[in-house]
């Protein structure tokens, strides 16, 4: 499931990519698509790690990669990397579960090179308050969401970074209401009929893109898109004077 749109991302052959959180590798795969480019993605988590090597072998395997790309683990607060290295900086659905988002967001802006671009998802206020009003657990789970961001909350986290926003848009509304299920009658209860037959739905859905769905979900996006992805681009610094 990929939720940002590289087209609008503006990923062009030969550049760097950096995916924070790649969690099992979806957005990596796709920009490793792109010839001549390296991606590389990060994470903390060492068995979304196994499972991103796992994906991107198999992509490889498959012939459908045309750029370089490689796998680390690290902090998203104290990332590895010089100043101005990436030309684009993912960080889908990440931000939410990081204690001080402030000093995150910083880091990822760090390491782009001015100008360079940074596409950043989080879960979109209203589908999100309804899974926090449905499940105590699903907001107090060790790693879990820890925070709902709104419209402006951030575009003052993105404003403050010097970053210029660009555009966004929602995605991913089939989603919501598999997660109001799961929340409704419990997130371990992955065994209640409803969530078994929606998930067949999500599963069939993502194999087979067929159209009537994918209008669904485009027609539904704007009113309940189950994450708000924002594109933005890191300010040039201004030229020096000469004196």
């Amino acid at each position: 499931m990929v939720t940002v749109d590289f087209g609008r991302a503006g990923l062009q052959p030969g550049e760097r990519i950096l995916d924070v959180g790649c969690g099992s590798g979806r957005h990596m795969g796709e920009a490793a698509r792109c010839p001549g480019t390296l991606t590389i993605g990060v994470d903390i988590n060492r068995a979304d790690l196994e499972a991103a090597l796992e994906r991107m072998a198999l992509l490889k395997e498959m012939g459908a990669l045309r750029g370089a790309w490689c796998l680390g683990m690290t902090d998203i607060a104290a990332l590895p990397f010089p100043e101005g290295t990436f030309d684009l900086v993912i960080c889908s659905e990440v931000l939410e579960h990081v204690p001080n988002h402030r000093a995150a967001f910083a880091e990822l802006v760090r390491v782009l090179k001015p100008g360079g671009r940074l596409v950043v998802s989080v879960p979109r206020y209203l589908p999100e308050k309804i899974c926090w009003m449905l499940s105590r657990t699903y907001r107090s789970t060790p790693g879990g969401h820890i925070r709902i961001y709104g419209e402006k909350r951030m575009r003052d986290l993105i404003a403050a970074a010097d970053v210029a926003l660009e555009g966004r848009h929602w995605a991913h509304s089939l989603h919501a209401p598999f997660w109001w299920l799961k929340c409704l009658v419990g997130l371990d209860r992955d065994d209640a009929l409803p969530v078994r037959l929606y998930h067949r739905l999500l599963v069939w859905d993502l194999m087979r893109h067929p159209p009537a769905t994918r209008f669904i979900e485009r027609l539904l996006n704007p009113v309940m898109g189950k994450s708000t992805v924002y594109y933005g681009r890191k300010n040039r610094a201004p030229a020096s004077l000469s004196s």
